[in-house]
């Protein structure tokens, strides 16, 4: 007999306070990292459990861990739980507690919650996967498929160090046919019942960086000086008063809907007419989120200048945080942002790919067994959901996935003590956590998709 699911969410909590304390912090930098840390701490999970497993390590100390369960039937389907290591900087002056604690806190309305960076983005799914990956190990239950468990590394730069490489050139050792990864399972509750989002594909990146060009003069005589950073500065302006049209398609549709705003406020969001005034009219969070889901957007987000305070600068290099709608291209981006600098700045602005994605598929169909699967399986916690397909307007290792063909969803399952908006501003931001009640939700989540789709 297996384990309680009570133990195992224990299992869960306790090991996502380890990693959560082994401060795999992604700069961006090939030194920064570090998770090979996290990599040892899973691979010692699966130590002298009877599954074989692999640690590819591309450059020093960033390792990712693939274990493979094998199936009975080598022409059943394989299914992916991946989870990424790394996590992002944090500024600790903006926590109420230690993010790199991992402590379990009572909140005000008696949730037990784990504390720390990574706690939702996305150590939760991560060593929740572990937990259930170990658990089918070691109760010696077969599929008819492989099982794969993937920790991988580099998610937060891009994952030219994990993912990629790794899809790239270690295909043999991650091929599958399924992939669940982050984020999903998001669970609103309106008058029309409750409602399930899980992410079927994302939005792409187009970050560009412009160098700006001007003429260097004496810094106590601007006028009519050529500045390029006056002109990186009229960029910007440009750049946030841009309109697009907004795409309003059926899965914006959905999106809204599950919202549970209200018909009016839902009749507004659905007019291209009248959408701009009703985001403006909403709070930040749930604006924000909306406003990415139905078009390109743009995020001027650095800025370098000059070399001296009294010197006019020759010179601005502004980096453009770009992210394109899966039907959109790369050209797509260029066109809008030369429409953006303008005909009378274009001559000195030079534009260069510093990121894409790839212009192929972003989404992937629900119109398979392991999306039946997951709905079956989301409706054994809320027996009466709809489990709508949704789009995160991040990027996610799910897109090197996709560009094989492979179909990936962002999954996970949260309890209805966390609201959408609120689930939004942990990623990335101050006081991130994950209440108690969802990491069981997940982590039984894995075992029952297991059941079902080879059942």
């Amino acid at each position: 007999m297996g384990k309680s699911i009570d133990v195992l969410t224990q299992e869960t909590v306790e090991l996502l306070q380890q990693m959560i304390r082994n401060q795999c912090v992604n700069h961006g930098t090939p030194e920064s990292g570090n998770e090979d840390r996290n990599a040892r701490l899973l691979r010692d999970e699966l130590e002298g459990i009877g599954v074989d497993f692999e640690v590819i390590e591309p450059a020093p100390g960033r390792s990712s861990m693939i274990a493979r369960y094998e199936g009975t039937d080598p022409n059943a389907p394989s299914l992916c739980l991946m989870g990424h290591t790394d996590v992002v900087p944090v500024s600790p002056d903006g926590w109420m507690h230690d993010p790199f604690g991992g402590e379990l806190i009572t909140a005000d309305d008696g949730t037990p919650e784990v504390w720390g960076r990574g706690a939702v983005d996305m150590l939760n799914l991560t060593s929740s996967m572990m937990v259930a990956f170990r658990e089918i190990v070691r109760s010696g239950k077969r599929y008819p498929g492989d099982l794969i468990y993937f920790a991988v590394a580099d998610e937060e730069a891009g994952g030219a160090l994990g993912a990629k490489e790794i899809v790239d050139n270690h295909w043999d050792a991650i091929k599958c046919d399924y992939v669940l990864t982050e984020n999903g399972g998001i669970t609103t509750s309106t008058a029309d019942g409750t409602t399930v989002m899980m992410t079927t594909g994302e939005k792409k990146g187009a970050f560009r960086h412009l160098e700006i060009s001007g003429e260097p003069g004496h810094g106590s005589r601007p006028y009519r000086s050529d500045n390029a950073l006056v002109k990186a500065a009229k960029i910007v302006t440009r750049m946030t008063e841009y309109e697009i049209a907004p795409k309003l398609d059926d899965m914006f549709r959905e999106r809204v809907r599950a919202l549970g705003l209200g018909a009016e406020m839902e009749d507004k969001l659905l007019d291209p007419d009248q959408v701009d005034a009703a985001l403006a009219s909403l709070p930040r969070g749930t604006a924000s989120n909306l406003h990415s889901c139905c078009q390109m957007s743009f995020s001027p987000n650095m800025v370098n200048s000059g070399e001296k305070a009294n010197t006019v600068p020759d010179r601005a290099d502004l980096y453009v945080d770009i992210r394109v709608l899966p039907s959109e291209t790369q050209d797509d981006a260029d066109r809008h942002l030369r429409a953006i600098i303008g005909e009378d700045l274009l001559p000195s602005v030079k534009i260069n790919r510093l990121f894409d994605s790839p212009d192929g598929p972003s989404m992937s169909s629900t119109d398979t067994p392991l999306w039946s699967a997951l709905t079956d399986s989301v409706q054994m916690a809320y027996p009466t959901a709809r489990v709508v397909p949704s789009m995160v307007t991040g990027g996610t290792d799910a897109r090197f996935f996709r560009a094989k063909g492979v179909p990936a969803y962002g999954a996970g399952l949260l309890s209805n003590k966390v609201s959408f908006a609120e689930f939004g501003s942990r990623f990335h931001g101050h006081n991130e956590r994950i209440d108690v009640e969802s990491l069981k939700l997940t982590t039984e989540l894995w075992l029952n998709v297991c059941n079902r789709l080879w059942a």
